[in-house]
């Protein structure tokens, strides 16, 4: 986190967002703070808390985006939660002290990965090991064990695996060991079968419980796999996947999860990020006390304490709120701000707007983020062999069109691009795999033959009231 000065943050957001700077410097800002938190003495550290923000925003214009990359960007734990799933405490459904536990998981997870990634070597080497202690349980005949006549050099004809010769020329099973290691290694036996151990996983049907909630399902799983030892079964397969079994039951043991989880914790109350989208959907206003939503307020009352600062206990153990950084997102088209309880809106002191997407922005997006929407398309098509060239004129037209359905029809934001590319591409997509080799230029009179009927539906609208 050190590493990335505001300005960087945000360079690094525009790579894949095209606008919304008063969004990215928030976002970085408030990154940047946690730095500089950090820095300080323990006694001043414990009295600065986040500044919370709330996104304000027409859906697709990269709200959740900008979290999610942010959150990336510093390995920071990151979770998005949608407000309309909760319920408060006497109704059924998800509490909402869950979306901590859901982030300690994701914590876990990450905390996780980084551990396997350093014992990666050890594990490989452990797991070759097992590989050959599988194939050369013992001191066999070769017949017997196919694996030790795979190790040998056959140079004496069709009649080297009698028993006569065996006895003969008996093979150490020190060297047939290393024989068949080096044709492992050469990738010669990626194919043959074996049969393996592999732990059973149980439990799985307790998913179905009717009526269960699933942070319960998931804690009874834990208490019952902790009361029995895990079974094994035998597993028929192929030596390459047995090796991928072997080498993620290997890493699994060379890693200390009580030190995973205890660092886990650690980052979440330092360094979690809680995305928490839809919140305009629990406000009052203009939506208080019709349909079944009766219990937005008391959803918002119950995620107060928890943005304020409170201690969740999760079965890992209790974690702190306090630091975690919660970022709010919203359209607010029926409901505003002020609809949340003022006690809500209180701890979410920075309110940034998202501007809806231009025809400009439109065209941005279609080619320069480093996962732009014709970056994709031209990937897709090069897997069967297609050449995709997309003319500027084309470009143009894609982004006019897109503008213009946002205007006359729901504005899906960015997604709009999605939509208008599948339509333009649709023909080429289903008969691609029978076009190899060719090369396909996609201009302004493609893009408009593809999109004509769409095109006449909309010049229609314009004379229905």
């Amino acid at each position: 986190m050190e590493n990335y000065t505001p300005k960087e943050i945000v360079e690094a957001l525009d790579r894949y967002i095209i606008g919304q700077g008063a969004a990215k410097k928030a976002v970085a800002i408030a990154l940047r703070n946690r730095y500089r938190r950090s820095q300080l003495s323990e006694e001043m550290r414990d009295e600065i808390t986040p500044k919370n923000i709330i996104l304000k925003g027409p859906t697709g214009v990269g709200k959740t985006e900008i979290a999610r990359r942010l959150a990336k960007l510093v390995e920071a734990p990151f979770v998005k939660v949608e407000a309309t799933k909760f319920t408060e405490v006497g109704y059924v459904g998800r509490d909402v002290e869950s979306m901590i536990r859901d982030l300690v998981e994701a914590s876990i997870r990450l905390e996780k990965n980084k551990k396997l990634e350093k014992v990666q070597d050890k594990a490989k080497a452990a797991a070759e090991e097992r590989l050959l202690d599988v194939m050369l349980p013992g001191k066999r005949r070769k017949r017997s064990n196919p694996f030790l006549f795979l190790a040998q050099d056959n140079d004496k004809g069709g009649d080297s695996d009698t028993e006569d010769e065996e006895e003969e020329q008996p093979a150490t099973m020190e060297d047939t060991r290393e024989k068949l290691r080096q044709r492992l290694r050469d990738g010669k036996m990626e194919d043959a079968p074996i049969e393996v151990e592999v732990e059973e996983s149980g439990m799985a049907g307790m998913a179905f419980m009717p009526g269960g909630n699933d942070d319960m399902v998931m804690q009874l799983q834990d208490v019952m796999g902790n009361l029995f030892p895990k079974k094994k079964k035998k597993k028929k397969t192929t030596v390459k996947e047995a090796r991928n079994i072997f080498e993620q039951e290997e890493a699994q043991k060379l890693i200390d999860m009580d030190e995973v989880i205890s660092l886990a914790i650690q980052a979440v109350e330092q360094n979690g990020i809680v995305f928490l989208d839809e919140i305009d959907k629990i406000a009052g206003g203009a939506l208080s006390g019709q349909g079944p939503d009766v219990s937005r307020e008391g959803v918002q009352r119950d995620i107060l304490p928890i943005v304020e600062g409170t201690t969740v206990m999760t079965k890992y153990g209790p974690v702190k709120t306090d630091f975690i950084l919660f970022i709010a997102a919203g359209a607010f088209h029926v409901a505003k701000v002020a609809d949340l309880i003022p006690e809500l809106q209180g701890r979410f002191p920075i309110q940034v707007s998202l501007d809806s997407l231009s025809e400009q922005d439109f065209k941005q997006i279609l080619t320069q983020p480093e996962n732009a929407v014709i970056k994709q398309q031209i990937a897709l098509m090069e897997v069967e062999g297609v050449t995709l060239q997309f003319e500027d004129d084309a470009i143009d037209e894609l982004a006019h069109y897109s503008y213009l359905m946002n205007q006359t029809r729901e504005n899906i934001g960015a997604r709009r691009l999605h939509t208008v590319m599948e339509r333009v591409l649709e023909e080429l997509s289903f008969s691609a795999d029978r076009m190899k080799g060719t090369t396909v230029q996609v201009d302004r009179a493609f893009v408009k033959s593809a999109l004509k009927d769409e095109a006449t539906e909309r010049d229609l609208k314009r004379y229905i009231l």
